[in-house]
């Protein structure tokens, strides 16, 4: 699975107009995370959700659905179904990496339902940096872009303010940074004193 999101980012950056390998060193060594979801039927199911709407806060998601399916992504102002297909995988870009296009790529939101009458099983696959490598619009991107969207910071910043301040959901990029940025700030003044 890392080597599929290792080529998958390739290809991301080759879209972007940047080299494919400019990725690379942010991932090589990065700790990805595999976890398989399982969730139960419901004879009311619209009365729960098996995961409300999020964005990832990672770079890549690496999907794969059973044949029961559930999953919905946010697009054209509604919430859409994804069929399942045993076939293939479901990809979605996270927060980590739309900072990494400067905004280019948005990160998806989605959610889980879960089934009436049958249970439901996924697998997924996070691609994650290395936890204290930079993450950062490449300087090519920026340069294209005329701005720089979104502060330097780690991948284990993100992940301390997901996993202590913030549950993930479909605002955590924009509330980690005033986060980020507030701690700075803090950090500043308690210097200065």
């Amino acid at each position: 699975m890392k080597q599929l999101g290792m080529k998958l980012i390739e290809l991301l950056a080759i879209s972007l107009g940047v080299d494919r390998l400019c990725y690379k060193d942010l991932f090589e060594e990065g700790c990805s995370i595999m976890r398989c979801n399982n969730y139960p039927s419901c004879q009311q199911p619209s009365l729960t959700l098996g995961t409300g709407p999020h964005c990832d806060p990672t770079s890549l998601t690496i999907l794969h659905q059973d044949h029961v399916g559930g999953l919905h992504v946010f697009a054209d102002n509604r919430w859409q179904t994804v069929p399942p297909r045993l076939d293939a995988f479901v990809i979605n870009i996270g927060d980590t990496f739309t900072a990494l296009s400067n905004g280019r790529y948005k990160s998806c939101l989605h959610r889980a339902v879960v089934n009436k009458y049958k249970e439901r099983k996924s697998l997924a696959f996070f691609l994650c940096p290395k936890e204290d490598k930079l993450v950062r619009a490449p300087d090519d991107i920026v340069s294209m872009d005329g701005i720089k969207h979104y502060p330097d910071f780690t991948w284990s910043d993100l992940l301390h303010f997901t996993q202590k301040h913030y549950r993930a959901d479909q605002a955590t990029l924009p509330n980690f940074i005033k986060w980020l940025q507030s701690s700075k700030t803090t950090q500043t003044s308690q210097l200065l004193r």
